[in-house]
């Protein structure tokens, strides 16, 4: 069984990486989701703090920018998702903004429900490769003692 237990140790082993690479990736989602919280958060600051005429930054991407002066901003066209806008009062656009957070704030617990899932799966499996060493660590001290013993016995 020596080189039985040594191949499930191999593969406990390598449930174990295959677990922590999942949550390192869950991990970056959530940053992700926390990264857009971060964005609308913003965008609803500017909404309640900007007036119509208020000089903008607008980026034109590439890392660009160009001033602009607000012309209404009860004109704001807010992305609902799915390629899809739409043009909302203020009131209304910060009210889709907070909804969206609302949806994050939801994918953000499940994905970290997920983590929990498999850290308890982690510690089940380290506990099972704990246990197995343990048990080919008492095979080769039986074993040595055993060939000890031989030995003695041949004498």
């Amino acid at each position: 069984m020596g080189g039985g237990g040594q191949q499930q140790l191999q593969q406990l082993s390598q449930e174990l990486q295959a677990i922590d690479e999942e949550i390192e990736e869950l991990e970056a989602d959530i940053s992700d989701l926390e990264d857009e919280k971060t964005e609308i958060d913003e965008a609803v600051e500017a909404l309640e703090t900007l007036d119509s005429g208020s000089t903008v930054q607008v980026p034109l991407g590439g890392g660009a920018y160009v001033r602009a002066e607000v012309q209404d901003i009860d004109e704001v066209v807010v992305s609902l998702g799915g390629n899809y806008a739409a043009e909302r009062e203020r009131d209304g656009a910060i009210e889709t903004l907070r909804s969206k957070q609302d949806s994050l704030d939801e994918r953000i617990a499940g994905v970290e429900g997920e983590i929990r899932e498999l850290e308890d799966e982690s510690e089940e499996v380290e506990q099972q490769a704990q246990e197995l060493q343990q048990r080919l660590q008492q095979q080769q001290m039986q074993q040595m003692q055993q060939m000890q013993q031989e030995e003695g016995d041949d004498e």
